[in-house]
């Protein structure tokens, strides 16, 4: 037999017809091919592209999972302080941790050859079988960190055991080991990360501004020092202390990290079951805000973040805080680690529980009973107090004489009659009917059409004398063509967006003086951001100014501010710049007026008398842009008279 090849161009199809060229010709055979496609696969052996990566380059791709800014550095360095059983460690930082981060600890430190072995990769103390991985309580386990970090640094490490008196000295650039020693350093480990990303020029040019990476670090240094308060915390950034924690009481703890102000509104939680103990604090329906950031939970001393058990707690808070607060709270969730799969996420944040709805069914229990045990949140018990029960009355059987005078009086009167408590006044259904249509019928006050101002909307013109206020919410008014309905809150947002919006472009926002100037403290982690937005909120009327390491006072307020409502107004700002993206910066003014006019346009009182009503009216169309929102939502929509009659029938 004869077996031809042929080499099809690129875009020819799966039938290549004349285009085909033969490459090659399997000459006649006596005996057929068995297998031709092995016998191409021989006759033209195809090159292999798959090759193993060097170790350099493997541990570089796994720092892009573990190490993704210098935060994340500081994480996997401060959690192997603690599972090296330190009770004192240091965090000191440099140029938000671009140029510096060192962790010095007083743990049992290493050997030489363990100091050596720590930066391969899954090299780790935690494992030693398969089944240790169900049963982990340290903070890490999986061997990934250092090399990861070794990788994309310039690392320096000094450590020296308890039973030793010279330690070790080892200098590390990109997984290359430039040089290890013997040196003299206190028992424990000091580690130096100098130049993060130094050989990933691409990496260090998405880092974000500084003032962004410090905050980040101090999240991490918040949720561990959090989680272990027994360990005293000291935080250094350029050469000034941000922290001093001493090894106390988890309340402590809280008041030294997120302020004194939240100390007066912690409600302590503590439960225990057979599948969980839960424990922590959470906060004071008035302690809630509208910034997301204070709510921390831990597992197993692990910080997670998880939205249904987020659900479990702000649903245990159901008309005790708005709809858009947040509640307070530092949760710790104590589980068997078989319960629990941490290994499911490279940050080890997320976890994956044996039973979603069971923990959630505790926690919301545990929450609703620690606001009732503190009478935060009604509660309704129908068992009797043991002093009531011991009384005659209770006790005592009622004789004939108590019978009848029970009978006589007023209470067992009233009630005692068939249905005497559930009596429903009959309304006549058509009566009222009638009653509307004669107050329909009713001639208006003043009806002077010829006297009626308009209001003239493009081509269509509103009867100023027509305005119906809809549950408070919208204005009906008429027009030629049919109906127009006005939304108010968002006819308000428009009017005072622009009003805003003039003012900024003048720098001349009135500000009003407050009588007893108010301080306002924020947390550690927040103080950055509120001060870096102080002038933008000087041009819209606010005079506040520092005051101490996380406090500032308020001592001017936008004249058309509700009092109180410039704590709500902070509370956004802050929110809004922690989420910001890197490049919204040019925007922020933008959203800050918006934030502005949507606070101050909650005023229903302007608009519940005809005159506020048609003013508000005419304020709209003198925007330039009337018909939406600031935030692009609609603020007032057409009813033809066709469509008016179709709903009719």
């Amino acid at each position: 037999m004869t077996m031809r090849v042929y080499a099809c161009p690129a875009n020819a199809g799966s039938i290549c017809g004349k285009k085909s060229k033969l490459i090659y010709q399997i000459p006649n055979s006596k005996s057929p091919i068995p297998n031709p496609i092995n016998y191409l696969y021989k006759k033209f052996p195809l090159p292999d592209i798959i090759q193993l990566l060097s170790d350099h380059i493997a541990n570089q791709i796994a720092a892009g999972e573990v190490i993704q800014r210098p935060a994340s550095a500081v994480k996997e360095l401060l959690e192997n302080a603690i599972d090296a059983g330190a009770t004192e460690i240091q965090l000191v930082i440099k140029e938000a941790g671009k140029e510096l981060i060192q962790v010095i600890d007083n743990g049992k430190g290493m050997s030489p050859t363990d100091a050596r072995m720590s930066f391969e990769r899954h090299a780790t103390s935690k494992i030693k079988d398969i089944n240790d991985l169900f049963t982990i309580r340290t903070m890490g386990f999986r061997g990934e960190a250092l090399a990861s970090i070794a990788a994309v640094a310039q690392v320096e490490l000094k450590s020296r055991t308890a039973d030793t008196e010279i330690g070790t000295h080892i200098i590390i650039e990109g997984t290359e080991v430039k040089s290890q020693e013997p040196c003299a350093t206190p028992v424990g480990t000091n580690i130096m990360l100098k130049n993060l990303f130094f050989n990933v020029p691409a990496r260090r040019h998405f880092l974000k501004t500084h003032t962004t990476e410090f905050r980040h670090i101090i999240d991490e240094f918040t949720r561990i020092a959090l989680a272990h308060p027994h360990i005293a915390f000291r935080l250094f950034h350029n050469g000034t202390e941000q922290f001093h924690l001493e090894a106390g009481t988890l309340k402590s703890r809280i008041v030294g990290l997120l302020g004194n102000s939240y100390e007066k509104n912690l409600v302590p939680v503590e439960e225990h079951t057979e599948l969980i103990n839960i424990h922590g604090f959470i906060g004071k329906p008035e302690a809630a805000t509208r910034t997301r950031g204070m709510q921390f939970f831990f597992i197993n001393n692990r910080f997670i973040r998880n939205a249904y058990l987020h659900h479990a707690v702000t649903n245990a808070y159901d008309s005790l805080i708005e709809k858009e607060a947040f509640p307070f709270y530092i949760l710790f969730l104590d589980i068997d680690p078989a319960r629990v799969d941490v290994n499911v996420h490279p940050t080890k944040q997320e976890v994956k529980f044996e039973d979603d709805r069971l923990m959630y069914a505790y926690l919301n229990a545990a929450v609703k009973h620690a606001l009732a045990r503190y009478n935060i949140a009604p509660s309704l018990d129908f068992t009797l107090n043991p002093e009531i029960q011991h009384l005659s009355s209770i006790n005592l059987p009622q004789t004939d004489k108590q019978k009848e005078t029970t009978e006589k009086g007023y209470l067992f009167n009233t009630f005692s009659k068939e249905k005497q408590a559930h009596v429903i006044e009959r309304r006549d259904s058509l009566k009222q009917w009638k009653e509307l249509y004669a107050i329909a019928q009713a001639p208006a006050e003043n009806n002077n059409t010829l006297s009626q101002p308009t209001l003239h909307t493009g081509n269509e013109t509103t009867n100023a004398g027509n305005i119906l206020l809809v549950q408070g919410a919208m204005l009906v008014t008429t027009v030629k063509s049919g109906l127009m309905l006005v939304h108010i809150r968002r006819a308000q947002e428009r009017i005072w967006y622009e009003r805003l919006l003039e003012e900024w472009n003048n720098g001349s926002a009135p500000s009003q003086q407050v009588l007893f100037p108010t301080s306002y403290e924020v947390a550690p982690v927040d103080a950055p951001l509120l001060t870096q937005v102080l002038p933008d909120l000087a041009r819209i009327g606010f005079d506040i100014a520092p005051f101490g390491q996380n406090t500032f006072v308020v001592q001017g307020v936008p004249s058309a501010l509700p009092t109180g409502e410039e704590k709500n107004v902070i509370d956004e700002v802050i929110d809004q710049l922690k989420h910001e993206a890197a490049d919204a910066i040019a925007n922020r003014s933008d959203k800050l007026l918006i934030n502005m006019a949507r606070r101050l346009s909650r005023n229903k009182h302007a608009i519940q008398q005809p005159e506020g009503q048609q003013a508000l009216i005419d304020e709209l169309f003198a925007c330039a842009q009337p018909e939406y929102t600031p935030d692009g939502k609609k603020v007032f929509t057409m009813i033809k008279k066709e469509e008016l009659d179709n709903m009719l029938g």
